[in-house]
Parts: C-alpha cells; sequence; structure tokens
C-alpha cells in the first residue's frame, strides 16, 4: 500500500505531463532524495541546495539561504526547506497555472514524495533493526557513512558561508571537479561584521543561540532600512 501511494502518483504524473515538466521533476528529485539520502537534516540540505539551485534552477543562492533562515526558526529544518524550494521551483515555472497556487501544489508535493517512501523505508528495515546493529560488517560500514556525512555537512557549511560573505561567485574546473570560487573584491562587509560578532559572542562570551539570532536579525533589518533595500 505505500509503495503504491507513492508510486502511483509519480508515474501518473509522468505519463500525463512528460518528463520535463516541473511538477514532475519536483516529483521525481525528492522522491530520489527520499531514497538515497541519509544522516540528518543538514547532510541532505547540501545535496538539495545544490540540486535545487545549480541543477534545476528552481532558486537563487540567496533565496535558499532565505529558505534555510526561515527553516531554522523552527523544528524540523529538512521540511521546511525541502517545501520551500519545491514551492518556488512551481512558483517559478507555473504553466497554465497562477504562480501562487502552482507554488502551493508544488509544496504539496514536494510534502508527499517525501514522507512516504520515508515511511515506507522505518516500517520495512523497523523489524531488523536489532539485528543490524549486531551484524559488525554493517557497523563498520555504517561507521565509514557517518565520517562521510561529517564531510558533507561541512560542504553545506562552506557552501552556504561563500554565499553569504561574497555577493559573486566563479565556478572553476579542475581534475574533473568544479568549485566556487569568490571574487574577493564582492565581499559583503555587513555579513562578515555580523558572522564575526556572532562567533565572537557564542565562543568567546557563551551568549545562547537564540540572543544571537535576534540581534543579528534586527541589525540585519535594520542595516536594510537603512540602505533602503527593505
Amino acid at each position: 500500500v505505500g509503495l503504491l501511494l507513492w508510486v502511483v502518483p509519480v508515474l501518473a504524473l509522468l505519463a500525463f505531463l512528460g518528463q520535463g515538466n516541473v511538477f514532475t521533476d519536483i516529483a521525481i528529485f525528492f522522491s530520489k532524495m527520499a531514497m538515497v539520502t541519509f544522516g540528518g537534516a543538514y547532510a541532505v540540505l547540501a545535496y538539495v541546495a545544490q540540486q535545487g539551485v545549480e541543477h534545476y534552477g528552481w532558486l537563487k543562492p540567496g533565496e535558499m539561504l532565505d529558505g534555510l533562515g526561515m527553516a531554522e526558526t523552527t523544528p524540523g529544518p529538512l521540511i521546511m526547506v525541502t517545501q520551500f524550494v519545491g514551492f518556488m521551483g512551481a512558483y517559478r515555472a507555473p504553466g497554465v497555472l497562477s504562480p501562487v497556487v502552482a507554488g502551493t501544489l508544488g509544496g504539496l508535493l514536494t510534502t508527499w514524495v517525501t514522507f512516504v517512501p520515508c515511511f515506507l523505508w522505518i516500517f520495512l528495515g523497523a523489524p531488523f533493526m536489532e539485528t543490524m546493529r549486531s551484524n559488525k560488517a554493517l557497523s563498520a560500514a555504517l561507521s565509514a557513512i557517518t565520517a562521510a556525512v561529517v564531510g558533507v555537512i561541512l560542504n553545506l557549511a562552506v557552501w552556504f558561508a561563500l554565499h553569504v560573505l561574497f555577493r559573486e561567485l566563479h565556478d572553476l574546473s579542475w581534475l574533473g571537479m568544479s568549485l566556487d570560487v569568490p571574487v574577493f573584491n564582492s565581499i559583503n562587509i555587513p555579513s562578515l561584521v555580523l558572522t564575526l560578532g556572532a562567533l565572537v559572542a557564542v565562543f568567546r562570551f557563551k551568549v545562547g543561540m537564540i540572543p544571537v539570532l535576534l540581534a543579528c536579525s534586527t541589525l540585519g533589518v535594520l542595516y536594510g532600512v537603512a540602505m533602503g533595500s527593505i
């Protein structure tokens, strides 16, 4: 039943709308994400950010930052960010629908194809959890995966830091790899000041996370109003 609830809507979208339609792309991408990604929200968000911004072009890097900032104000940042990405993707390519209606449907579709396969995996795997824990080979593999997840989360942190601190980045291809390299004269001084201030407040003076977030948000709004960007 769970498999049908997940697969049938995806196949129906593929049959009626065809490959390349934004709703089909959302259904396939987030189904794949739910099936093959693990390691916590921040490990998954690195993949979502890369694909949503760079591959599909559903939203801009700054909008991805806005989505993460919005999601961090509530519990469960993963589903909030994925809904935001799905909404923006459909909003930008609404077809015959109005942008708001298309975006809303995109967000709902994202939620469905993210949660249903996850629940399916839980129901299928839960009875074997204790057996898997006692399997030495599997435990060793999971330990290696945990180490890899740390690297993935670091990649997410670097990606967001570059897009927060620099207004311009250029792509550098080297040894088959693609790297985002900042244009140093495009550094965002207000963002740098807020970042350094937050680091000092948290690590030197042990200020709580909530006061730091409130202070940085307030200063950011005041700066935006003063510069006329808000």
